[in-house]
């Protein structure tokens, strides 16, 4: 206790505030940026938090890992372009609420205050509990994984709203997108044509800007040619949400922080996956599934609050035993050794007060996460009144310049605008684009720790049936692959029997 009050007079001196307040708000511009995401955020500030005297630049870093996270959802929101490819599931139903519901202000306000639950939540968890959740981490093997890939993979039948069939064909291309690059367990090369660019694999970052980025600004190009189009600023009625909304989304936060810190806590996981998984049990746990994909408001709570607590989660193996548990928290780890803080068992026995300084930092920069969001929602609802004629050439240049920052390699940009014209074909066609990018995330997690876990076996499946965490998440996957299947027929032969009685 002495060493938590002590790190909360540090945390609060006026400069440390000051640190944690500037990280956050850059966070939040590298977050509406498309393209820009949170770990180029880190990496970009990286330098400069180490001229920073004390532990300011760790604080700093803090509060970009968080503002980064949030300022994703709202361009997801007011555009339907993600900020990050944490906030792609926020579009779902973040983006109807605000144009066709023409309730922006709402969704932000709906989406700052689940962002900011789930990022508390998290650093509660992360208080309370690391030592317990990293033990549980560390039980995760081959069959784990691969099991945790196929659940993430059987929410494409919640997700593909219009067309099943549709969806299961875009998440098929993911997964064979997946195949692309070096095999992990030969070390053999497969579909790279001979380039030497491919030899890694399919970039995500390009690919997810676009799919969602520079084919939305294809169509956007092609409904407003030679058209005028005049648009009115969203009037902003309210910013705070309601008591109704806060009721209603209140279990679907708390359901959707807990799946967000756990999964965070598990190393090689991330905010994409825990969103989508959120987004489904949301859906699931729904009154009014209905509802999702035209405005509704756990659509916009389940992936906000979820991808918001893996800030939290993934400090957790951080800290306990010096595994990152995404790629942001990669760059924290250098950070952290850079500062002289070695993560690890012995770090909560031997640097305590760093260990709490770090906590309590993470506390204060979602509570200025949230003040700062609430405070801005004013500001960026007037994203929506932009004239076409410039926000469409200004989202062309954010793609363009956030794909060639992110590895400066042309041959991104190409590949960028190769998807950008397949999702702009998927979304004329009525494809369901985010099963895509689910099977290019999971994939090669799914194929990789298929083949370790039948290698430790001698080729017998039998290995996920003898692994009791492998055995309940296959089963989880089974029942949400067949629960949108079947739910129709329940309510069709609910709905015949009520009408016989």
């Amino acid at each position: 206790m002495e060493a938590l009050i002590g790190a909360l007079s540090v945390a609060c001196q006026p400069m440390y505030l000051l640190y944690i307040a500037a990280g956050t708000l850059f966070g939040i511009f590298v977050g509406v940026m498309p393209g820009l995401s949170s770990v180029m955020g880190l990496s970009i500030m990286l330098p400069f938090t180490l001229t920073l005297k004390g532990s300011g630049g760790i604080l700093m870093m803090l509060g970009l890992f968080c503002g980064a996270i949030y300022g994703g959802s709202i361009t997801a929101i007011l555009i339907n372009t993600p900020g990050t490819a944490n906030s792609a599931a926020t579009c779902l139903d973040g983006n109807p609420m605000a144009i066709k519901k023409g309730q922006p202000g709402r969704a932000l306000g709906l989406s700052t205050m689940a962002s900011t639950f789930g990022g508390l939540f998290s650093a509660v968890m992360l208080l309370w509990t690391a030592p317990l959740l990293s033990k549980f981490a560390m039980k995760f093997t081959p069959p784990e994984y691969f099991a945790m890939a196929v659940f993430g993979l059987s929410i494409v039948t919640s997700v593909s709203n219009k067309n099943l069939l549709k969806g299961l064909l875009s998440a098929v291309i993911g997964l064979l997108l997946a195949t692309i690059g070096i095999d992990s367990i030969a070390g053999t090369t497969r579909f790279t044509f001979g380039t030497i660019y491919l030899t890694g694999g399919i970039s995500f970052i390009p690919v997810l800007i676009g799919l969602f980025a520079f084919s939305q600004g294809l169509i956007t190009t092609e409904e407003n040619f030679g058209k005028l189009v005049k648009k009115v600023t969203p009037k902003i009625k309210r910013t705070i949400p309601t008591m109704e909304d806060v009721k209603r989304v209140f279990p679907t936060m708390l359901r959707s922080s807990v799946i967000g810190t756990v999964i965070g806590a598990i190393p090689g996981t991330g905010g994409d996956i825990a969103s989508w998984v959120s987004y489904n049990e949301a859906k699931r746990w729904s009154k009014h599934p209905e509802e999702f994909g035209n405005g509704a408001p756990e659509g916009i709570a389940a992936p906000e609050a979820a991808n918001n607590a893996i800030s939290g989660g993934a400090l957790i193996p951080l800290l306990t035993i010096g595994i990152p548990g995404d790629s942001g928290t990669a760059v924290m780890l250098g950070a952290l050794m850079m500062q002289g803080i070695i993560p690890g068992p012995l770090l909560f026995t031997e640097q305590t007060d760093k260990v709490y300084l770090i906590i309590v930092g993470l506390f204060l920069a979602n509570i200025f996460m949230g003040l700062l969001g609430f405070a801005g929602i004013r500001l960026f609802s007037k994203i929506v009144a932009i004239p076409d004629v410039i926000l469409t050439p200004m989202i062309f240049i954010f793609c363009f310049v956030g794909t060639f920052a992110m590895n400066h390699n042309i041959s991104d940009i190409f590949l960028m605008i190769i998807a950008g014209i397949l999702g702009y074909f998927m979304l004329k066609m009525d494809f369901c684009v985010p099963p895509l990018i689910l099977g290019l995330i999971l994939g090669r997690t799914l194929e990789s720790n298929l083949r370790r876990s039948l290698v430790l076996s001698d080729g017998s499946p039998i290995i996920f049936l003898q692994r009791p965490i492998a055995l309940v998440l296959l089963i989880a996957a089974f029942l949400s692959l067949i629960y949108p299947i079947v739910l129709p027929y329940m309510r069709k032969r609910g709905g015949k029997e009520r009408q016989s009685r």
